[in-house]
């Protein structure tokens, strides 16, 4: 099962893919955790270029290409051999980032960033795109504040950087991918406490998990 986590920036990501992975790990399921752009030390190298402030002069189009060509090398080299083997990955953003950053918050449209991914990384889509949303104000605030504490913002903090009128259509962006494929997202409210929304989460997956196994 290919399990996929979504939002903007200070939604809370990162500390639920952990939680997520620890509780299926409690419950004997095999379960790998990588992000985007990332995954493979090409990713993490055109990581460092697409996210450093450094680069705050780079176009959307570009942006589009550098994402693309990491998730290339990503899916072929990590996520499918993954999935063969049976194991539940879990990702840190995948096309639904593309499609909330560059094609609507950027403007470079829905259709030109689902036409890039399929030409380029083929159908993979995932099985669960978990949503966690919350607020602009309070996701930026806790993104912020963590790229302050952690130095990051020196490096990998471009976006974060963006004003608000950039991050709610980010945040637009998601909501409506989540209105055309109700199926495959679920919207997990993101402005409680991590046990809580882990909770959430944990519920939304292994009920999943339990469908797809009464239908084998």
């Amino acid at each position: 099962m290919f399990i996929t986590f979504e939002g903007i920036e200070g939604c809370g990501k990162t500390t639920q893919i952990s939680l997520l992975a620890a509780e299926l790990s409690r419950q004997g399921l095999a379960c790998f955790t990588t992000r985007e752009p990332g995954g493979t030390a090409i990713g993490e190298a055109i990581r460092g270029i697409f996210l450093h402030c450094a680069n705050d002069d780079m176009l959307p189009v570009t942006e589009l290409l550098l994402v693309t060509a990491a998730r290339a090398q990503h899916v072929e080299r990590v996520i499918k051999p993954r999935l063969r083997s049976g194991t539940i990955v879990l990702c840190d953003r995948y096309i639904d980032a593309t499609v909330a950053y560059q094609g609507y918050a950027a403007g470079l449209g829905r259709d030109m960033v689902m036409s890039s991914h399929e030409l380029f990384v083929g159908t993979l889509m995932p099985d669960l795109t978990l949503l966690l949303d919350c607020p602009v104000a309070i996701g930026l605030a806790r993104s912020r504040e963590r790229n302050r504490a952690s130095g990051k913002d020196v490096d990998e903090g471009r976006f974060e950087e963006r004003d608000y009128a950039f991050h709610e259509q980010v945040r637009a962006g998601y909501l409506d991918q989540a209105r055309l494929e109700p199926a495959r997202f679920e919207i997990i409210p993101a402005e409680g406490t991590p046990g809580d929304i882990h909770r959430h989460v944990a519920g939304s997956v292994l009920r999943r998990l339990q469908g797809d196994a009464h239908a084998v």
